[in-house]
């Protein structure tokens, strides 16, 4: 198997969002992907201040020892997170060109597999996250909690206020019987989870663009798995309306 020509992929990659990206955009994905520094590769041929910055965090990851299939993952997540909607194509022929393979593995499957997460979370993100689109994988399956928590409260409230509402001790949705100290406590554990996760994640993959919020592959899973349980938690739980505040 050849080696993969990383010159030709940051070049290419680097024309690619000269005019569709930001210095500060490229640079905020590159520090919450990569784990060293950027050098210098001096290029005569780039004109454009983007694009060789692009040039130059690829050819750094280029020198860093590490084995090629986990370089090459961090590099294509990298160049999805800074190329929009309408470049994900170019980019594909890019990296294909340039020797590395960036569609779907079976390792991704096997990851995705492994994790049994909850059918709502294969169905709205499994393809996301196969694509490489963690953050969407992740905002999708915050927006579809929030909906289904509404559906069996029955509540037109929103993200932190309706998790507050509906699964306190009083809520209308409940795990447990809510009569002695651990049912409370357990009852008001699964209340701030839930409220956490719209604090903490819905929100910002609602309010920030992907390339200023870059979520990785590894905490893609992570989420996803934490969502599986409330989701299951969702599924246990029996709504009271006569409790209903």
């Amino acid at each position: 198997m050849s080696v993969p020509n990383y010159r030709l992929i940051a070049t290419g990659v680097g024309d690619l969002v000269k005019y569709s990206s930001s210095i500060n955009e490229i640079n905020r994905v590159a520090n919450a992907i990569f784990r060293f520094k950027k050098e210098n590769f001096p290029n005569d041929h780039i004109t454009s201040t983007r694009a060789k910055e692009v040039y130059d965090w690829i050819m750094s990851l280029a020198k860093q020892k590490m084995a090629e299939s986990e370089r090459n993952e961090l590099l294509t997540q990298f160049c999805q997170q800074i190329v929009d909607a309408d470049g994900i194509s170019a980019l594909e022929k890019i990296l294909k060109d340039g020797g590395v393979n960036s569609s779907r593995t079976n390792e991704d499957i096997n990851l995705f597999s492994a994790r049994n997460f909850h059918a709502e979370i294969h169905k709205h993100s499994k393809q996301l996250y196969l694509d490489g689109h963690y953050f969407h994988a992740v905002f999708e399956a915050c927006k579809v909690y929030n909906k289904l928590v509404k559906v069996k409260a029955q509540d037109n409230d929103d993200g932190k206020s309706l998790m507050m509402k509906v699964w306190n001790t009083k809520g209308c949705l409940k795990i447990t019987p809510c009569v002695n100290e651990t049912d409370h406590n357990v009852q008001e554990g699964i209340m701030h989870l839930s409220a956490g996760l719209m604090q903490a994640v819905r929100n910002p993959t609602s309010h920030e663009p992907a390339v200023e919020w870059p979520i990785s592959k590894e905490d893609c899973l992570d989420l996803l798995s934490f969502m599986t349980f409330l989701f299951k938690k969702l599924d246990d739980a029996v709504f009271f309306k006569e409790q209903k505040q």
